[in-house]
């Protein structure tokens, strides 16, 4: 099979403390070819762990961010932060960045603040956005749009309308599905994974969390995204090996050579 790009994982957490680089191996035993690692840049032992992750792993690429969830604790600094590890060549998007109206861990004012600051600024480094968004698709394509974010990116995660997805199509982004789209319930879903251009579509595993069936109830790491993989592949018709070639043409117009 032709290598599978993990679009989405975060092994800096200390779920992978104990085993990090045997998850990585098993990973590419299973034919994961690519890793994008996103840090938040307010959680500074994750951060050093995702960089001297990349520093020592070529298949391991970094985006940096404000996650929404931190979107309280905003401040100059971590934009500061962001500019940095972009001048000094150590990322390759901004993220994760957006909006999450499903929890409240920072409200949808200070969310959408931060959020529009740092579209902005991938738009300044010109490089390609990460973007989360729970509940909050037309607020996520009105903020792209009022910053004039012509970048690209990663809708991540993915769980809003085909309405939605073709919206951030049509801004340049691809459409990243996660282990949810195995699940029993994701049937909606799973229609609009059917319906969407081949040439935007991503997976993930968004690591440690929403490991895919038959995988329920465990740690999730990179290796499993071979079922949400094969699940998509059956979905659209497709051989594994054919839509593994896709995805990771896709992965690599986002990212080149990695």
């Amino acid at each position: 099979m032709t290598g599978l790009p993990d679009s989405h994982c975060h092994l800096d957490m200390e779920e992978f403390a104990p085993d990090r680089e045997a998850v990585l191996d098993r990973a590419r035993a299973a034919g994961v070819s690519a890793f994008l690692c996103p840090t938040d840049v307010s959680h500074l032992p994750g951060l050093r762990t995702t960089l001297d992750l990349a520093a020592r792993h070529p298949d391991v690429t970094v985006a940096a961010g404000l996650h929404p969830h931190q979107a309280k604790l905003r401040s100059g600094s971590h934009l500061d932060s962001v500019r940095t590890l972009a001048a000094e060549k150590k990322i390759a998007a901004v993220g994760e960045i957006g909006l999450d109206y499903h929890y409240d861990f920072s409200t949808p004012a200070e969310q959408r603040d931060a959020f529009r600051e740092q579209i902005a600024l991938a738009g300044e480094l010109r490089l390609p956005a990460v973007i989360h968004s729970r509940l909050a698709g037309p607020d996520i394509r009105d903020a792209v749009d009022g910053e004039r974010f012509h970048g690209g990116g990663i809708l991540h995660c993915f769980t809003e309308s085909q309405e939605i997805a073709e919206a951030m199509i049509d801004r340049g982004f691809f459409i990243s599905f996660s282990g949810i789209l195995t699940f029993p319930n994701a049937s909606d879903l799973r229609d609009v994974a059917r319906a969407l251009p081949l040439d935007r579509l991503l997976v993930e595993t968004d690591a440690p969390y929403l490991a895919p069936v038959p995988h329920r109830g465990k740690r999730n790491e990179p290796a499993f995204i071979l079922e949400t993989a094969r699940l998509l592949a059956g979905l659209r018709g497709l051989s594994l090996d054919f839509l593994a070639a896709s995805l990771s043409a896709n992965y690599r117009t986002l990212f080149p050579g990695r």
